[in-house]
C-alpha cells in the first residue's frame, strides 16, 4: 500500500474514532436520563474494559513483565483518570451545551492542548515547535466553536 493510500486509510481511522466519541457521548447521555444518575452512566467505562481485555486477547498481546510495568513513570498511568473524567463531564454537560457544542469545545480543547504538549515535548513526545499555520489552525478552531454554539 502506497504512503498517500496508508495516510488516507489511517485519517478515514480518527475520523472513525472521533465519531465513535461522539456517538459514545451520546449513547451515554440516554443511559444517564434512563438511570437517573451520571456516575452511574459512567460506569458503561467499565465495559471499555472489558472490550479491551477482549482486545488483549484477541491480538495476542502478553501481559508485561512486573519490572517492565514498574518502569513505567507514574504519570503514565494516570491516562485512564483523564479518559474517565472525559466520560463523567461530557455526560454531565451534554444536556445542557447539546452535542455539536460539547463537541466543538472538547476538540478545541485537544488541540490547544495537543499544541502545547508537542511544543513542549511534554511525556517525551517529539517537539513540535508551534509556529504560525499551528498557531492558525487553533484560533480558527476557536471561532469554529463561537460559530457552532446554539
Amino acid at each position: 500500500m502506497g504512503a498517500p493510500v496508508q495516510h488516507f486509510f489511517l485519517y478515514l481511522l480518527a475520523l472513525g474514532a472521533g465519531v465513535s466519541v461522539a456517538t459514545q457521548q451520546v449513547l451515554n447521555g440516554s443511559l444517564r436520563t434512563a438511570l437517573g444518575s451520571p456516575a452511574w452512566a459512567g460506569l458503561v467505562y467499565a465495559v471499555g474494559l472489558i472490550t479491551m481485555i477482549v482486545a488483549v486477547i484477541a491480538l495476542g498481546e502478553r501481559v508485561p513483565s512486573w519490572k517492565i510495568m514498574t518502569d513505567v513513570p507514574w504519570h503514565a498511568w494516570s491516562g485512564g483518570t483523564f479518559g474517565a473524567a472525559f466520560i463523567l463531564l461530557a455526560i454531565l454537560l451534554l444536556p445542557s451545551l447539546g452535542a455539536a457544542t460539547l463537541f466543538a469545545l472538547v476538540i478545541a480543547g485537544q488541540v490547544l492542548a495537543a499544541v502545547t504538549l508537542d511544543h513542549f515535548g511534554a511525556f517525551g513526545l517529539t517537539p513540535h515547535p508551534l509556529g504560525a499555520a499551528r498557531l492558525a489552525g487553533a484560533v480558527l478552531l476557536i471561532a469554529g466553536v463561537v460559530l457552532i454554539r446554539e
